[in-house]
């Protein structure tokens, strides 16, 4: 982090000084943001914030003690250390985001940014390995993609970096506004709209109208880079400026897939038409749901003028965030590892993606989706019916009291052996029996079921070579 003086931090939050003279230095400056005390270091600032577990007031001292030069505090201390800077704001989370604004408005590079119901995560990582075959890029790391996650990855900008990816999430209105406002994108994408937290937002139209909240402080010139076989998002044509480019499959996009073959583990090949190139390219990632941020991401990548060659070259060196649709070979069983998280959109496309593997059986194990509200039981259900539709799915392990509804519509469309277990303890009994040699195991759930304790205990049980 480039560093910020204590006059820029007050400027950016509107914030009041306290202490005495000892601690009114204005050209003091800080060079990291930390919200962990343990953290804090030498010119370091220490953001106290509010939690439902903890009060990170109750931490000030120890973060001074590590060398913190100052904080941003909501309720003033009942002592001030000499030589350091105190802050105080209505709401320190709050705060973080202006700095993070005024830090950000240090670099004069464009900024992507990326949200949607499914595959925000694997379209950042995709539009990031192309846009790097040209430029030095920054983008989202792990889940730090909320109010608090991205300014802190904006924090991590140097004049180094030329452009920078962001991935924007949510889960009710008004969050994508707040995120935007921040950064200020020249490139906005939506990937899709799906359930993902309807419990929250009540329909799909709201889902539709929170996922837009990208488009409000986008720059004069900016570019909307949309999914043209996502319904919803067609109703966006035309209501969007300054420009936007649509990329799918079906029907007519200026940027399109075809000739998809799945390779197994290899990936998938396919041939990219845009309105500048055209290419054959073998994608290092599985299912036919990736030619969505392939697509996605030519478009950017013409947009700020790669070529075919570079392109190409970018969707080769594509590497997935763990735990999202990770191929892990252990001995003679394969395991797609996508335990990050999940909703009815990206279980279906897993399961399509497990029936299309190679292997001489095929066996899902699947967990609770969260955030659906009082359509969770429908939406588990209209799962489990996929499974029997989309074929080869040999064997399904349903984990959790939601589950249940899926393991039920699987047995009822005559997936042949489907076994339910409430919790992941009683899921852990049954894996030896479904990790045999040969075998392509799929792992799924919400992020709250954990569900890479299962992935550890299949690796465990597979046969060595």
């Amino acid at each position: 982090m480039e560093a910020m003086r204590v006059q820029e931090l007050l400027a950016a939050t509107g914030g009041t000084l306290l202490g005495g003279p000892e601690n009114q230095n204005l050209d003091q400056a800080i060079t990291a943001v930390e919200t962990d005390s343990r953290a804090a270091h030498e010119g370091a600032l220490f953001v106290a914030l509010r939690g439902e577990q903890t009060d990170g007031h109750r931490y000030i001292s120890s973060a001074l003690a590590n060398g913190a030069a100052g904080c941003l505090v909501e309720d003033a201390p009942e002592e001030f250390l000499p030589g350091k800077f105190y802050i105080q704001v209505p709401s320190t989370l709050e705060a973080v985001g202006h700095v993070a604004k005024a830090y950000k408005e240090k670099f004069n590079i464009p900024v992507i940014g990326v949200t949607g119901s499914v595959g925000k995560t694997t379209t950042k990582d995709m539009i990031a390995a192309v846009l790097g075959q040209k430029f030095r890029v920054l983008k989202t790391e792990g889940n730090f993609n909320n109010e608090l996650g991205l300014p802190l990855t904006l924090f991590r900008l140097t004049p180094k970096d030329e452009i920078c990816v962001l991935e924007m999430g949510m889960s009710a209105l008004g969050e994508i506004d707040y995120l935007t406002k921040i950064v200020v994108p020249d490139v906005a994408v939506i990937t899709n709209v799906g359930d993902a937290h309807i419990e929250n937002l009540g329909s799909r139209e709201n889902i539709l109208k929170a996922k837009s909240e990208i488009f409000n402080y986008m720059t004069a010139d900016g570019l909307a880079v949309l999914s043209g076989d996502d319904a919803m998002l067609r109703t966006l044509d035309g209501k969007v400026t300054p420009k936007t480019v649509f990329c799918g499959a079906v029907g007519q996009t200026p940027y399109q897939a075809s000739g998809i073959t799945q390779l197994g583990a290899k990936g998938m090949e396919c041939t990219i038409k845009t309105p500048a190139n055209q290419f054959t390219v073998t994608v290092p990632a599985l299912g036919n749901h990736m030619i969505y941020p392939v697509l996605m991401a030519c478009a950017i990548g013409e947009h700020f003028g790669l070529t075919g060659e570079e392109l190409a070259d970018g969707i080769r060196a594509f590497v997935p965030t763990k735990m999202r649709m990770n191929v892990v070979h252990k001995g003679e069983v394969t395991i797609l590892d996508d335990a990050y998280n999940a909703n009815p959109q990206s279980m279906r496309a897993a399961l399509e993606v497990l029936s299309q593997s190679g292997g001489q059986r095929r066996v899902a194990i699947l967990g609770d989706m969260f955030e659906l509200g009082v359509l969770g039981p429908e939406l588990h259900r209209g799962v489990g019916e996929f499974a029997g539709t989309v074929g080869n799915i040999d064997a399904i392990l349903a984990v959790g009291d939601l589950a249940w509804n899926l393991y039920d519509a699987a047995c009822q469309s005559n997936v042949p052996d489907v076994i339910h277990a409430w919790t992941k303890e009683e899921a852990k009994k049954y894996l030896p029996d479904l990790v045999k040699p040969g075998t392509v195991i799929l792992a799924k759930a919400s992020r709250g079921m954990h569900f890479e304790e299962l992935v550890l205990e299949v690796k465990r049980l597979a046969p060595a070579e």
